[in-house]
């Protein structure tokens, strides 16, 4: 039988097949020595299963992924695999509370970029009118990024969220506190997705999602909730990669002198001039030179 994860838990797999119906089922031993040395089964991966006469259920092999979502795991010595099969990368942020903070939506941006992943930002809590939204919401627009700017609260940009969700699989990553539990509940009420409280002391969200899952939806789509997390480091992107992960730099790398240039301190480079005429974000920059810098780090 073949099947799609869909959720996991203390070394049990929740699969649904393509037959219909869901198994919970664990990995043969071939798998679980792997997913002991880091080759984990995650949600999204479409999977063999075999059921035995006693009614227990095992996976016995994995298909080979389309597309991946990776981090760099606790300690930065390996990759984190946070789900398998994914179409887009849908970057919840909010407007305030927790305030939105650039140099971690850049890093998003381009963990979907550089997992040839399609982005889009969405902008949350568009009821509380936050300045710095709206000048990331015109900047990552002006990029070409599809932005969408939603309240849970008023009901705006919730029809064009669902329309995003409804193609294929979507990942929604962000930090805890904005969201992503409470737009899916909005779009889906029987869903009963649980919601944290903001700290108010810290201005952060408790974790609602403590586990990867991924949830289907009545408009057609799957959409991957994963855990909220404050920051993110990249795995396997170098820094020729990165730059390749900033399309706002495009424009302007046939200007440099020098083949190969980094853009931090080469003479004659294109992408250092549009800083300076302003053509290229400051924030951006700054994102892209802090991502290098850990690259050649790492």
């Amino acid at each position: 039988m073949q099947g799609i994860v869909y959720a996991s838990e203390g070394g049990v797999y929740r699969v649904r097949l393509t037959s219909g119906g869901m198994v919970d089922a664990s990995l043969r031993g071939r798998l679980k020595r792997e997913a002991r040395t880091g080759g984990k089964v995650v949600i999204g991966d479409r999977v063999g299963v075999v059921t035995k006469s006693d009614g227990t259920s095992t996976i016995e092999d994995v298909a080979a992924r389309e597309s991946q979502v990776v981090r760099r795991g606790p300690g930065g010595r390996r990759a984190k695999v946070i789900a398998a099969n994914v179409d887009r990368l849908v970057v919840i942020a909010a407007a305030a509370r927790p305030e939105p903070r650039q140099v971690l939506l850049d890093r998003l941006m381009v963990v979907g970029e550089s997992n040839d992943l399609e982005p889009a930002l969405v902008m949350n809590k568009l009821d509380l009118n936050g300045d710095q939204a709206s000048a990331l919401t015109r900047l990552y627009r002006s990029i070409g990024y599809q932005v969408l700017e939603t309240s849970a609260v008023t009901g705006e940009g919730l029809h064009a969220l669902e329309g995003l969700l409804s193609r294929g699989t979507s990942a929604l990553v962000g930090p805890s506190g904005v969201g992503k539990s409470t737009l899916l509940n909005a779009i889906q009420p029987d869903l009963g997705l649980r919601t944290g409280e903001l700290s108010h002391k810290e201005g952060r969200g408790r974790h609602t999602t403590v586990s990867a899952r991924l949830i289907p939806l009545r408009c057609g789509g799957l959409v991957a909730d994963t855990p909220g997390f404050s920051d993110v480091g990249l795995w396997g992107v170098d820094q020729r990669a990165l730059e390749g992960c900033f399309p706002d730099f495009h424009p302007f790398r046939e200007e440099c002198q020098f083949r190969g240039c980094s853009h931090l301190h080469e003479p004659n480079c294109g992408v250092q001039a549009a800083l300076a005429r302003n053509a290229i974000d400051d924030g951006r920059f700054e994102s892209y030179r802090m991502l290098v810098e850990e690259a050649r780090g790492s």
